[in-house]
């Protein structure tokens, strides 16, 4: 029963906050069996690996040194990290490379690192919870180490990853070569720091100042979250412009009616409109027909500051295709 649990504390409230992540993503979702794939790539390939790894690290720096502190230190600030950040982020990248066209902008970087770190952060929950929590004091420990895995450190794996995730984004979306080296780069040095940094000034404040020390750096973590909030807030602002811009001309072309665009262009008309759909049994193509829209202002963006990389001329000219055949289906 303690076992049952402490999976379904790991797993349930990771899985409620990917899905959290995928509502963000309000114009152009991602396919649900990719985040599906990144999820089980977190939690099997990338857990199973980094729990191997860090195991075998901190063995032999026990053996080398015959000191636990120097262990957790070493694991906690520089092994794990390291490890775990790659681990995850290898996850990210072969989206990248094996399915570039679904690469559009920061916002798909950031969905995709999250949901890959949530994935970790649900194997990992599951085993603090009842290895740390259940086997140490009970259900007590069960129930006071899933509140902390789950609502005091819940987004922490998410904000770590999301930096290699933005930081591929960048690359993606320029054509500068240095920057397309340097930006993952830089976005997966901010992840590991940002881990080693939590790693480290998490157990000191416990440890030099006790509960007040737990609040500040839970104030901490919290802070860091917000601002990681505020900036996806903007770059979903930020997309909404390029609907705006890229589709205006959709409408002179009558690919799109005028509703249409004002609808595209705004999620509380879009919401309205998708209640009308369902009723009358259209919302499948009205989803489709939306998604395509958004699809098109990012590969109008990308064709504008990339040209016809991965053959965008080709793309455009096929959603509009798809569009112009919906577009007389879907009322707005």
């Amino acid at each position: 029963m303690p076992q049952i649990l402490s999976f379904i504390l790991g797993f349930v409230p990771m899985l409620i906050f990917a899905g959290f992540i995928y509502w963000l993503d309000h114009y152009e979702k991602e396919p649900k069996i990719l985040l599906g794939i990144v999820f089980l790539w977190g939690a099997v390939i990338a857990a199973g690996t980094a729990f191997v790894f860090n195991t075998i690290i901190g063995v032999s720096i026990f053996l080398l040194t015959g000191s636990e502190n120097a262990t957790e230190l070493a694991t906690g600030s520089f092994a794990a990290p390291i490890i775990e950040e790659i681990l995850k982020a290898m996850a990210v990248m072969l989206i990248y490379l094996l399915f570039k066209t679904e690469f559009d902008s920061i916002l798909d970087g950031i969905i995709y690192a999250g949901i890959t770190a949530l994935g970790f952060a649900a194997t990992e929950n599951f085993y603090y919870i009842y290895q740390n929590g259940y086997l140490v004091e009970g259900w007590n420990g069960l129930y006071e180490m899933a509140f902390i895995r789950i609502i005091l450190v819940g987004w922490q794996h998410p904000f770590f990853t999301s930096f290699f995730g933005i930081g591929l984004a960048i690359a993606r979306l320029n054509q500068n070569k240095l920057l397309k080296i340097t930006a993952p780069v830089i976005g997966l040095c901010t992840a590991v720091f940002t881990h080693s940094l939590h790693n480290t000034l998490s157990p000191f404040l416990i440890e030099s100042f006790g509960g007040t020390g737990f609040i500040i750096g839970s104030f901490l973590d919290w802070s860091g979250w917000f601002i990681m909030l505020i900036f996806i807030i903007w770059v979903i602002f930020r997309e909404r412009d390029l609907l705006v811009t890229y589709l205006l001309d959709e409408v002179a072309q009558e690919n799109l009616t005028k509703d249409q665009y004002l609808t595209a262009i705004s999620l509380r008309r879009q919401f309205r409109a998708s209640l009308q759909a369902l009723c009358r049994g259209d919302l499948r193509k009205f989803r489709r027909f939306y998604s395509l829209c958004a699809e098109l202002s990012h590969k109008k963006n990308q064709y504008t500051r990339l040209g016809n990389e991965s053959g965008n001329d080709e793309i455009i000219r096929n959603i509009k295709t798809e569009i112009k055949q919906l577009s007389a289906h879907v009322l707005s």
